[in-house]
């Protein structure tokens, strides 16, 4: 066989070798497009981090009685708690990629968490398919009666007069409070004393009596506050106007580009077939649009997210970058 036939027989081979590669593709998309026209076809396994009671399990059973109504399917909850959400996280990531086992969880397991924690069992990008945003809460700027500060730019005037003087308080070192105050306080330049609580009920005494001088808070917790007249609130960290407090300033009309958010999201494990996605996203959007969860949402101080799994993960992208650069910047640790 000379180098010319040589040549010409290896063309036709890795000819063959592409059209058989190419059939699998083809064959792999028309099973996964037939998989995903018959799904679901049994109850779906809907995992939630957190105890029963929370936030995020309140949140959940609607989901799941609305999704299951969408689907034809019985949606049921699965409560694995532990570890700040560890567990069940890592629970739903070792699952099979079939559309049966999803998880309902926060920005904690899935973008401060890792960032805090690198020997948390599971990778939050690698292990997880985005399925969908489904909500989001902002956390409200309050200080104490006394604070001579009426606006965000008047407090911000009066850390600056008192720099390193005034102090905050927050749910704990690592939380969302916390590290939305400290990006706060990186993108404004000043300096205030953190003062850790095992909780934000724990700190409110101390901010009414005026022990302390600020805290950034969870709106459905502080809002019973503001509305008795115990605090008063300065601004919202939302992008825009929440639900729950529609009145108050954003924070980002004083600081522009701010934002912070605690959200809720739903995820499968990875390798989940497109079109498995597609459908559990587009019934998760119509959920959204139903009364009794948007109302329920509400009360919890959350505003309905939504839009397609790349939102989602684009989101979870940019997120996870800024919260990166608040720890590092800030030096913050579990430890």
């Amino acid at each position: 066989m000379n180098f010319k036939s040589l040549s010409n027989f290896k063309s036709i081979q890795g000819l063959k070798s592409l059209r058989t590669q190419i059939s699998v593709m083809v064959l792999a998309m028309l099973c996964s497009n037939a998989i995903a026209q018959d799904y679901p076809t049994r109850p779906i396994k809907l995992i939630v981090p957190f105890p029963s009671g929370g936030a995020t399990d309140i949140v959940s059973r609607v989901v799941a009685q609305q999704l299951g109504t969408e689907l034809g399917q019985t949606v049921i909850v699965d409560n694995k708690a532990g570890a700040a959400g560890v567990i069940g996280a890592e629970a739903a990531s070792r699952a099979a990629p079939d559309g049966y086992t999803l998880v309902l969880t926060t920005s904690s397991t899935h973008t401060i968490g890792p960032l805090l924690n690198p020997k948390i069992p599971y990778s939050a990008t690698k292990d997880f398919t985005p399925i969908i945003y489904l909500a989001a809460s902002p956390q409200v700027v309050i200080v104490p009666l006394t604070s001579p500060a009426k606006t965000m730019q008047e407090l911000i005037d009066y850390a600056r007069k008192n720099r390193g003087k005034l102090n905050f308080g927050s749910a704990g070192i690592g939380g969302i409070p916390h590290l939305s105050t400290e990006r706060f306080l990186s993108m404004t330049g000043l300096q205030m004393i953190h003062v850790p609580y095992k909780g934000t009920a724990l700190a409110m005494p101390d901010l009414m009596a005026g022990r302390l001088d600020m805290m950034f808070d969870s709106i459905s917790a502080a809002l019973p506050h503001i509305k008795d007249g115990k605090v008063r609130a300065l601004a919202v960290t939302s992008p825009k106007p929440t639900s729950a407090a529609p009145d108050l300033p954003l924070l980002s009309q004083t600081v522009p580009g701010y934002e912070s958010l605690t959200w809720f999201g739903v995820f499968g494990p990875a390798g989940l077939p497109a079109p498995i996605v597609s459908k559990l996203n587009a019934a998760l959007n119509k959920t959204l649009t139903n009364g009794t969860l948007l109302e329920q949402l509400n009360k919890l101080g959350f505003d309905a997210g939504g839009g397609t799994p790349t939102d989602f993960s684009n989101k979870l992208r940019d997120e996870t970058a800024m919260w990166k650069k608040v720890i590092e910047d800030g030096k913050i640790t579990l430890e």
